[in-house]
């Protein structure tokens, strides 16, 4: 009899938010903008900015514990840490390594990878292949990101979007049905400049003209990648479930990035899904990039939006452009 070929299992989940809150309100007081334009063109009401004299790591440490502890292990068990992040502590070494330190994972292999906000999914995929093919027994993959420092306050189009955020999972190798079912991960490396930070990397090193010229912050066309953020989601999540043998109806739940409500939910029309079966919480949080999906998940499973059995959609979209998507039987 053929083996059957073993799953990757999310076996534990974890997230953590800095206690700061940026209100719509707050910011009406520093830029030229309202609390309903915000709600109405994004659905963000508040996000969480982190503290001064705390770092990606540590946030990215504490959401790492969190999903450990859930999953019922130490984090000598853990044998990689793949962190996704766009705001590490530093170019170099890898956030990773400062939080395999923080948490005393000292048997794991730890780096870091970079594919904005799909970056989360990324790792997913990543870590299923190094477990399924035997490398590793369990890894950790993080999304963590500190995007307020890379933020133009004085730019309304994308100071009211951002906000920083942490969420982590561990995986492990299952023999049963449940685990990652299917993945699908592209890019469009065309569309680089309608979204990034063109400072600081080797193209165009730090200088007093970079700086004066905010060089250093997230810049955004934002008519643009709405289109395209819309278009290749839904190509990801068709292309996802089709692989997996399933159709549209057949979901439990949909997670996307948290970007937009508007993008959410013209992705929700184009697959005919029921909003009960589309997990929101960027009202919260805003948008935080590849720390969105894990964020959203571990506080679906909290709420018991995301229970054992379930079959559950990740979607993404990021600059670079990427995208992705992974299907899971949680």
């Amino acid at each position: 009899m053929e083996k059957k070929k073993p799953t990757t299992m999310i076996v534990g989940t974890g997230s953590a938010a800095p206690d700061k809150v940026v209100t719509n309100f707050d910011l009406e007081k520093i830029v030229d903008t309202s609390d309903q334009w915000i709600r109405e063109r994004t659905g963000i009401e508040r996000r969480h900015i982190l503290e001064e004299g705390k770092t990606n790591s540590d946030l990215a440490a504490m959401a790492a514990m969190r999903a450990i502890e859930d999953a019922g292990l130490t984090p000598r068990d853990i044998d990689c840490i793949i962190q996704a992040t766009i705001t590490p502590d530093s170019l170099f070494p890898a956030t990773a390594c400062r939080v395999q330190a923080l948490i005393n994972a000292d048997r794991a292999a730890a780096f870091d990878i970079s594919a904005a906000c799909s970056g989360f999914i990324y790792g997913l995929v990543l870590a299923d292949s190094l477990i399924t093919t035997g490398k590793y027994k369990r890894v950790l993959v993080i999304g963590s990101e500190i995007l307020s420092r890379f933020m133009d306050w004085e730019d309304r189009a994308t100071c009211v979007l951002f906000g920083d955020g942490a969420g982590a999972v561990v995986l492990a190798s299952s023999d049963g049905e449940r685990g990652i079912l299917s993945d699908y991960l592209r890019s469009d490396g065309r569309l680089a400049d309608l979204l990034g930070i063109a400072g600081g990397g080797s193209a165009m090193p730090t200088s007093h003209t970079t700086v004066d010229e905010k060089r250093h912050f997230i810049h955004m066309k934002g008519r643009e990648v709405f289109k395209h953020a819309v278009r290749t989601m839904v190509d990801a999540a068709k292309h996802g479930l089709k692989a997996a043998g399933y159709k549209d109806e057949d979901l439990d739940l949909l997670i996307t990035h948290q970007a937009n409500i508007r993008i959410i939910e013209a992705i929700g029309e184009r697959l005919k899904l029921p909003k009960e079966n589309i997990f929101v919480n960027l009202q919260e949080y805003g948008n935080t990039s590849a720390a969105s999906i894990p964020l959203a998940m571990d506080q679906a499973r909290k709420e018991g939006k995301l229970k054992p059995g379930d079959l559950c959609l990740l979607v993404a979209f990021g600059g670079g452009f990427t995208w992705a998507s992974c299907l899971v039987r949680f």
